[in-house]
């Protein structure tokens, strides 16, 4: 079965996209101030929050990159994306409750407080243009993925195919903008969860259909070169890339604007920690079901010229009609996640660290949320404009190096000090500023030092490997923040500060919050129905799509597609069932009180 692009198909990708602006639209009369925009009021459930940290942690890239390793070099994909697994545990035990206590509306507010507002604007103005560079390139990779992996360029009239990846950059990149526009945060995680849904049942067809084009277990097994499903290839790379790989998903999952966001949006400090450890469960449980159709490709799918393909060649040689509008939604969808959340969270940033700060400090609620509206667009045009730039310039592979290098460069100078600032209070002002300098620049210097002189130096082409780009600035920034602190002083009164932020991060239990309901915000919001409703939509979208629009030619293929809608519509079901019993036994919990 070799599956293309029907009208079945473009009506199910139309309808995940207006389904993603329904529930921005949705959520835009809800956002009263920016607690609710940025931090949802802090009254998010703990397990939305995990699937959208989850969804928002990775993208096509993860689908390009991991699945073009599975088919080269078997089960070694897994163990890498395992590696996620620890990091995101050290960051639920240790992190998780102190974000949520530090933080309200930024990721930064609390730098201030720490350690001064100098070093709250050098983080906000170096990180800001690291994530929508970040961001640019992960909208280029989606595009690569859908153009090239799945042939969309073949369907589109000839005029326009050979600008199919522009339209697809500008299309998703204008979607995501919309949403996150207009519903802040709860839009953002809502959105999370129902892609997540989309790409759950996506997977759990994908996978058994490749297992058995293989020929079974025992086929995939027995066509599989020697040394498939060995832990690790060293072929690939050496433990020391694993361990520098380590050390910055461990400080991205602890520090990344994003991803913090999540902890510090519900309602309680045990919520924030369940949050990371139910994270840490699906990078466990997922990666064998994402990525062992690409190992499978290699029996029923050899001599592929290109891997980072393989993913989107499996689908179109296995999926039915419908069901590959389904996996173009899911591509999506991943990269969707991660984008609309580093926009709003670059927003909060902008707003509440720059704008409220520098600009205009006694700006009213109404004033703030417009401002956050505002630099979302700007956040988001500006990754768009980036990205057809990069177009022009880079190749696939030249960009994924790019952005493995980028978080090694400035990573570690912008995590470290912020989560030293959140354990102890050893290291003062000028060790924290001092840090963030020494590590960037010697990051900067190592970059451009291969840039200009790798082709002619060994010792430089050698340091730009991300092992030692991240031994390097680890050790700067450690370097300059001793280095620093032992040549500095606080003043007495940012040490009153200090003082006054620990003893809100060390309180035995902190303050439990319930969000926002007594200012009109979303503190008495289910997320329930928006969720069973978008979900059941789909589902009969599909089944609807599918009866009504596929050719004669193709009817033995529906029973599948049909299987996967009705899916769908039960859980949607399921959510809208689950809201009616709990007002019912909210309206009998009020009634026994009275």
């Amino acid at each position: 079965m070799e599956s293309q692009l029907y009208a079945p198909d473009y009506i199910v990708i139309g309808g995940f996209f207006a389904s993603m602006i329904a529930i921005g639209f949705y959520f835009a009369g809800r956002m009263k101030n920016t607690r609710d925009y940025f931090s949802g009021g802090k009254n998010i459930p703990w397990w939305i929050s995990g699937i959208s940290f989850y969804m928002s942690s990775f993208s096509a890239f993860a689908f390009i990159a991991y699945s073009s390793l599975a088919y080269r070099y078997g089960w070694m994909a897994v163990t890498i994306y395992w590696v996620t697994v620890p990091a995101t545990l050290v960051s639920a035990y240790f992190f998780a409750a102190r974000w949520r206590r530090a933080a309200n509306t930024s990721p930064l507010e609390f730098i201030e407080e720490r350690y001064s507002n100098k070093m709250r604007q050098a983080l906000a103005w170096l990180g800001i243009p690291m994530k929508v560079i970040d961001d640019a390139l992960k909208l280029f990779a989606i595009s690569t993925l859908l153009t090239a992996g799945l042939g969309i360029a073949d369907v589109l009239p000839e005029a326009w195919a050979g600008n199919a990846v522009m339209f697809a950059v500008i299309a998703s990149g204008l979607i995501i903008l919309a949403y996150t526009f207009l519903g802040g945060l709860w839009a953002v995680m809502v959105t999370d969860f129902v892609q997540f849904v989309v790409l759950a049942v996506v997977v759990a067809l994908l996978f058994p259909l490749a297992i058995s084009a293989a020929g079974g277990w025992s086929g995939f097994r027995e066509g599989v070169p020697d040394g498939f499903f060995s832990l690790i290839n060293t072929d690939f790379q050496s433990g020391w890339y694993l361990l520098a790989f380590l050390v910055i998903l461990t400080l991205g999952n602890c520090s990344q604007w994003h991803l913090v966001q999540r902890y510090y949006s519900v309602r309680r400090d045990k919520d924030a920690r369940k949050v990371g450890y139910m994270v840490a469960i699906l990078n466990f449980v997922t990666p064998p079901l994402l990525f062992l159709p690409a190992m499978a490709a290699v029996v029923f799918l050899p001599g592929v010229e290109n891997p980072s393909d393989i993913y989107g060649l499996v689908c179109k040689h296995l999926l039915p009609i419908g069901m590959m509008g389904m996996l173009i939604a899911a591509m999506f969808a991943a990269t969707m996640s991660m984008l609309s959340s580093d926009y709003n969270a670059v927003s909060a940033v902008l707003t509440n660290d720059v704008y409220k700060r520098l600009i205009k400090p006694n700006a009213t609620d109404r004033e703030l949320v417009m401002c956050g509206r505002l630099t979302t667009i700007a956040v988001g045009l500006t990754a768009l404009g980036i990205t057809l730039l990069i177009m022009r310039r880079a190749q696939e592979t030249e960009l994924l190096n790019m952005m493995i290098q980028l978080f090694a460069v400035f990573l570690p100078p912008i995590a470290i000090p912020i989560l030293t600032g959140l354990l102890t209070k050893k290291i003062n002002s000028g060790g924290g500023l001092t840090g963030l300098a020494t590590g960037t620049v010697a990051g900067m210097v190592v970059f451009f030092a291969n840039e200009i002189w790798g082709g002619q130096i060994p010792l430089f082409a050698m340091l730009a490997a991300t092992e030692w780009v991240t031994l390097v600035t680890v050790c700067t920034t450690v370097a300059g923040m001793l280095i620093g602190t032992a040549l500095t002083r606080n003043s007495a009164g940012q040490n009153r500060k200090v003082d006054g932020l620990f003893e809100r991060l060390e309180e035995v239990e902190a303050p439990q919050e319930r969000g926002t309901a007594a200012s009109g915000g979303t503190g008495d919001f289910s997320p329930f129905p928006i969720i069973g409703y978008v979900v059941l939509f789909f589902g009969l979208l599909l089944i609807g799509a599918v009866l009504f629009f596929s050719p004669k030619e193709l009817a033995s293929e529906r029973l599948m597609s049909f299987g996967v809608g009705a899916v769908m519509i039960l859980i949607g079901a399921g959510f809208i069932y689950l809201e009616t019993r709990l007002k019912k036994r909210a309206k009998a919990s009020s009634g026994t009180d009275l």
